[in-house]
């Protein structure tokens, strides 16, 4: 497998120089830093979700959904800066990474709602769950998809 020219997004050199150094895929690289920003993102949810739920009363699935999005904005903000900076963005990035949360957004809810409604889990582990099938499903739709290889702005030919 040739790394370097891996269809689902340019990796920038850094990456290719990491896979490169460990013998791994770029893909592998790639979803450790994504799993890195996820934490951020995860801490930064985890708080502002217990926040919500514990300090201010707010409704769980409410509560999941503010934090989901906080976690979101950050996501974006790093994972295109550092995860896939070898992206060559367009105006319509931000959209497939908003379509793309919103879906996750969507899963991470059901997936909540299930685990406490339905399966009298706690709330706290029941995010903890959703948040782990979330984060793969995001990952590999964001890199396939919003952070995609699109050779004709990385080449210069429009």
């Amino acid at each position: 497998m040739d790394d370097a020219s891996d269809q689902h997004g340019p990796p920038d050199a850094e990456v290719v120089a990491v896979a490169r150094r460990l013998h791994v895929p770029v893909v592998l690289v790639q979803f450790i830093k994504f799993g890195i920003v996820g934490v951020s993102n995860t801490l930064l949810t985890f708080l502002v979700y217990t926040l919500l739920l514990k300090v201010f009363g707010v409704w769980y699935i409410a509560a999941s959904a503010i934090g989901f999005t906080i976690g979101a904005i950050n996501g974006f903000l790093l994972n295109r800066r550092w995860t896939f900076a070898g992206h060559v963005g367009d105006a319509l990035t931000p959209v497939r990474w908003a379509i793309v949360q919103g879906g996750g957004l969507g899963i991470n809810l059901g997936l909540l709602y299930v685990f406490v409604h339905d399966a009298g889990i706690d709330k706290l582990l029941s995010q903890a769950l959703a948040t782990v099938v979330v984060t793969v499903t995001t990952f590999l739709i964001n890199r396939a998809w919003t952070f995609r290889h699109q050779p004709e702005l990385a080449s210069g030919t429009r």
